[in-house]
């Protein structure tokens, strides 16, 4: 806890206090929402919510520590989410006879050799996409990003032909679950007398990725590559005249953002059991992007608070708007996806106009967070 809030830091016994409740609270969390009406489809949006945790702390080294505007990271979670479909997946081996006579069982591949594969692999494009982009700026790196994730998209759709990578629009399906330790994530398990379903499973390994994700992104920013990242955000020419090596910070940018959102995209995989382009659109790359901007520039607790409102706000207006409406007036006179896209759009503009720098924005430098106003007011005025 006192990674995320070094005002803790002066006080061990509140921060035991506080990530022991924190703590309790998340392991507990699953069988709490189990028994709202939405019952395990809440535990389900939870886990979603801990992946968008993972992308926006991704896209986040690129755009909040960076300064770099990426609209095209979905990319990276559609590469990872492939990677590991085609190599725990029959896909490979019903398509390429080659294959199937060398490996007559399958690929199934173990978790263990999968997500550093899609991690590397996601590292690899992100290197792709920055190399030729490191001298643009602002809209012109927003446009080519944007040509980057559409590039990946259109080749996913299509390459079914002349041979079956993808299955192109259809999909990959029969996507092995995740197996650790011989635990099968995609049964249920029971553990000291207590059923454990498949989702709260999930939900507990996205949480452990989700946290290590954090604690690595704290570590980075308090680096002296962090602290790269941040001089060439505020300037990059002035960075450069104090000599550090801007082409080489940036491209570090790309790759550590980018494995953390192939990471994602296998755990995306084996949860779905099922993957196809359509889940890799741009506007899934804008809503990452909002969730960083809304929780706060390059501030990670702010971050994970935007990632954690913009996940499960949605799904909670999409399991209430009808029938609240069916209360009201008898009838639906809105569909639920219209009406849960009009109140996000809604709350994006009120949030921006009257937050700009977000809900939880770093504390501007030179500042003591842990000073009151009124003292620094004081000192101020005596100076």
């Amino acid at each position: 806890m006192t990674l995320l809030f070094p005002n803790l830091r002066n006080n061990a016994a509140a921060a035991i206090a506080a990530t022991f409740v924190v703590g309790a609270v998340l392991i507990v969390l699953p069988f709490l929402v189990a028994q709202t009406p939405l019952a395990n489809a809440g535990v389900r949006a939870l886990a979603f919510a801990l992946l968008y945790v993972m992308l926006a702390l991704g896209l986040n080294i690129v755009v909040g520590f960076a300064g770099l505007l990426d609209l095209g990271y979905i990319a990276f979670y559609a590469v990872g989410a492939y990677m590991y479909a085609l190599l725990a997946s029959p896909h490979l081996t019903s398509n390429f006879p080659t294959l199937a006579a060398m490996f007559p069982q399958g690929f199934h591949s173990s978790i263990w050799m999968v997500i550093p594969l899609g991690a590397a692999l996601a590292a690899f494009f992100g290197v792709i996409l920055g190399a030729p982009v490191l001298k643009l700026r602002g809209d012109y790196l927003a446009i080519v990003t944007l040509g980057f994730g559409e590039i990946i998209r259109i080749f996913l759709n299509n390459l079914n032909a002349p041979l079956n990578f993808t299955n192109g629009p259809q999909g990959i399906t029969l996507i092995d679950p995740v197996r650790i330790v011989g635990v099968n994530f995609g049964r249920p398990q029971n553990l000291f007398g207590i059923e454990l379903p498949s989702v709260y499973l999930y939900y507990y390994l996205f949480l452990f990725l989700a946290i290590v994700t954090i604690v690595v992104c704290i570590r980075l920013q308090d680096s002296r590559l962090g602290r790269a990242w941040m001089a060439i955000r505020e300037d990059d020419i002035a960075a450069k005249a104090m000599g550090i090596n801007v082409r080489n910070v940036k491209l570090l940018a790309f790759a550590l953002g980018a494995t953390f959102g192939g990471v994602a995209g296998a755990m995306f995989a084996a949860f779905q059991g099922f993957v196809s382009p359509e889940s890799f659109s741009l506007m899934e790359s804008i809503i990452v992007l909002a969730m960083v901007v809304l929780g706060g520039l390059g501030h990670i607790p702010g971050v994970v608070l935007g990632a954690l409102l913009l996940a499960i706000f949605p799904e909670v207006l999409r399991h209430t708007v009808v029938p609240v409406q069916q209360q009201l007036f008898g009838k639906v006179l809105i569909d639920a996806e219209v009406l849960r896209m009009l109140l996000y759009g809604l709350a994006m503009v009120i949030i921006m106009l009257y937050r700009p720098k977000g809900l939880w924005p770093a504390p501007e430098h030179g500042l003591n967070p842990t000073a009151r106003p009124g003292r620094a007011g004081a000192k101020a005025q005596a100076a």
